[in-house]
């Protein structure tokens, strides 16, 4: 995705201007080609120098510095660039991004790049929290470019509250988000994922093994594309995708709930968490304030939400579920899809290594009802963006 894109780092006087080497570093070992420009302010706070380093490329400043290869620097930078983000950005540059002032060699060469812009506001609380500085950020949006909330934390002044800027890790997805192509605007799109938890006491309960990283993959994989997504998650150690609708559930009967709520007006359901199968039909709480008490737990089965949504699908929605085989994995899959009125269904054998539960990668085939398509070993993510490609064609 980034290998041979052009990407200029605007940075401004803030203290967080350091995070941005870690940026810089990142993007360069994804084979971006990484330009970073500075404010004079921002040469207060890292060293110019730093940013040649580890970008490789020099680091501007001056917009009449005439110390390189003759060219209108910052019109032909512009033409290049394929996402320039300002972050931090000052309010001050901000203010002058809103009304179209270009005083410097930042501001100069962000008004003459058309291609996507991104900041990433970092400021004390109360000059973040200004109607005037809120008024502005309202006029990058309304101008197409895209504002990141600040993260709320202590800052380097000693207040503590929204101003700090988000981690380079964060930025990087914001930066990766702007390349995608965005097929899939406009689209709604709900995805199940991570385990259920069906409670017998107060220690223990049933579960499986999920993960939910293919089902974060395909979250972040939609909504890189232009979607609006849903996320519905069982607990997971993982970080739900920036810019996703998290909705946090425990059992089997709460991911029912949260999906039946929002499940008419979605263009697209992708279900790949591994729900409980069993709950207990009463819990062992009574039982454990008898002595020699059997604790043996009578079992009744979950809600089948999938047959549930196959059932109550409305006129041209797209259903996708995911089947975990260890035997006659098409035959049984292929019959899932037919009984609970599926689009497609994603099929993997959990004994393939490499595939199923707990891994970054996976094995799967893709069965609809005219085709059979089997993925080779991928990574979650690339299987991800095949998954989505394959519903955009047929939906």
């Amino acid at each position: 995705m980034l290998n041979g894109k052009h990407i200029v780092l605007g940075v401004t006087g803030s203290i967080a201007a350091y995070k941005i080497a870690s940026l810089a570093s990142m993007l360069v070992k994804r084979k971006a080609s990484v330009t970073v420009i500075m404010t004079q302010n921002a040469t207060n706070f890292i060293n110019p120098i730093t940013f040649e380093t580890l970008t490789g490329n020099k680091c501007l400043v001056d917009t009449f510095d005439r110390n390189f290869q003759y060219s209108v620097e910052h019109v032909s930078l512009a033409k290049q660039a394929d996402v320039f983000l300002v972050a931090p950005a000052s309010a001050n540059v901000i203010a002058k991004a809103a009304h179209g002032l270009a005083d410097d060699m930042l501001t100069t060469t962000l008004l003459a790049c058309q291609c996507p812009k991104i900041f990433a506001p970092a400021m004390n609380t109360r000059m973040y929290q200004n109607p005037v500085v809120q008024d502005n950020m309202e006029i990058l949006r309304r101008y197409g470019m895209e504002v990141i909330s600040p993260a709320v934390g202590y800052l380097a002044c000693g207040d503590t509250g929204e101003g700090k800027m988000p981690e380079p890790e964060l930025l990087l997805e914001f930066i990766i988000k702007a390349l995608q192509p965005k097929d899939m605007t406009g689209l709604k799109v709900l995805v199940t994922a991570g385990p259920t938890m069906e409670k017998i006491d107060p220690v223990r309960y049933i579960s499986n093994h999920s993960s939910g990283k293919m089902g974060y993959a395909v979250a972040r994989a939609a909504m890189m594309r232009g979607a609006q997504v849903t996320l519905v998650t069982g607990k997971t150690s993982l970080t739900p995708p920036v810019g996703v609708r998290t909705v946090q559930i425990t059992s089997a009967a709460d991911m029912a709930e949260a999906v039946k709520a929002c499940s008419k007006e979605q263009d697209i359901i992708i279900k790949a968490a591994a729900v409980a199968d069993y709950r207990p039909k009463n819990t062992a709480d009574e039982k454990l304030k008898k002595k020699d008490a059997d604790l043996s737990i009578e079992l009744e089965r979950t809600e089948d939400i999938l047959g549930f949504l196959g059932a109550h699908k409305p006129e041209g929605q797209f259903l996708c579920g995911f089947s975990m085989e260890t035997q006659n994995m098409i035959e049984n899959s292929r019959q899932k899809l037919e009984k609970k009125n599926l689009d497609l269904i994603v099929a993997n054998n959990v004994k393939e290594q490499g595939a199923g539960f707990g891994t970054d990668t996976n094995i799967v085939t893709l069965l609809s009802e005219k085709d059979t398509l089997t993925l080779p070993l991928l990574s979650k993510e690339e299987v991800a963006d095949r998954l989505l490609d394959y519903i955009l064609s047929h939906r």
